[in-house]
């Protein structure tokens, strides 16, 4: 089953576990947020929306919001000494397609924990903290020599 989607401006075609760079939209890292214009729905027998499907929907978990490459858009007028450098990045939402879900149905798929980091027992556990090692003190520059008053080289 895969759907027709459309957000930002431009179309997607998806399918479950799908993972796509859009345009940033509202929704904290993990969470699930339903994408509302869903413009085909296929499988056995498709489904055409006028403009879009009734119903349907398409649930995606926020993976990471992050800025786009750089776009350079420099302008300049020969012989005038005239130029102009404009830059900008695109914000960007990253989303994995959960499921694609029809007939007004609620996400069922809920968010995937996250995998937790195991930490590798240390050799010789005891019961008692290890002391703290003490740093070395600072060293102190050496003193400039002086030369005699009295002598010349």
């Amino acid at each position: 089953m895969f759907a027709v989607i459309k957000t930002g401006g431009r179309q997607y075609r998806v399918v479950p576990n799908d993972v796509l760079e859009i345009g940033k939209i509202d929704g904290e890292v993990g969470t699930i947020v339903q994408l509302g214009e869903v413009l085909v729905v296929g499988g056995d027998t498709p489904v055409l929306g006028v403009p879009t499907v009734a119903g349907a929907s398409v649930a995606a978990e926020v993976l990471d919001h992050k800025r786009g490459p750089k776009v350079i858009a420099f302008k300049k007028r020969r012989r005038k000494n005239s130029r102009r450098k404009r830059g900008y990045r695109d914000e960007i939402t990253v989303l994995r397609v959960t499921e694609i879900l029809t007939d007004n149905a609620k996400p069922t798929v809920g968010p995937r924990p996250k995998k937790e980091k195991v930490a590798a027992p240390a050799e010789g556990d005891d019961a008692a903290p290890k002391a703290a090692k003490k740093k070395a003190p600072a060293k102190k520059a050496p003193a400039k020599k002086t030369a005699a008053k009295g002598e010349k080289k």
